[in-house]
């Protein structure tokens, strides 16, 4: 069972990320976040994931759009705050798991390595493969087609979309 790893930011840039999307009225179309505020877009998901599975922010399409959760993280004071971040926390299917298998352990320890198998995802197997085969298309159209196999890659003629 594979759990989504909690992405490795600071909450003060969750925090910032909030402030930003009130100051938008709540809404920001998070590619135009991501230029307007100079970060690399890697960056950007990796604080809206986070935001998101501490579900002070939802993503429908590309924008991050800020929860009634998050408003109130926002507005409150810095203790009231972490007592606010700290419930969220605790509704994490990562934390859950870590705490119930630490209560259930005699000493309440676990070996180094014991979580590593909730979020590292499981090996894809050869026949899952994604295979991507470089194509000669005309500049700007897509340069590569992505197509599952079972085998290595084999030369084959490539057309562009549409034709």
């Amino acid at each position: 069972m594979a759990i989504d790893p909690i992405p490795q930011v600071g909450i003060s840039r969750i925090i910032g990320l909030l402030k930003v999307l009130d100051d938008a009225g709540g809404r920001y179309d998070i590619f135009r976040l991501a230029r307007e505020i100079n970060y690399e877009f890697g960056e950007i998901l990796k604080v809206v994931k986070a935001a998101e599975m501490l579900e002070l922010v939802v993503t429908p399409a590309a924008d991050a759009v800020l929860t009634a959760r998050g408003k109130e993280v926002l507005k409150a004071k810095v203790n009231a705050r972490k007592k606010l971040l700290r419930e969220q926390i605790k509704q994490l299917p990562l934390f859950r798991t870590v705490v119930e298998a630490l209560l259930r352990s005699e000493n309440h320890r676990a070996e180094e390595g014991a979580f590593i198998r909730y979020v590292t995802p499981p090996r894809q197997s050869a026949s899952s493969r994604l295979v991507v085969v470089p194509c000669d298309w005309p500049a700007g159209a897509p340069n590569a087609a992505v197509r599952h196999s079972q085998t290595e890659p084999t030369a084959r003629a490539c057309s562009p979309p549409g034709t």
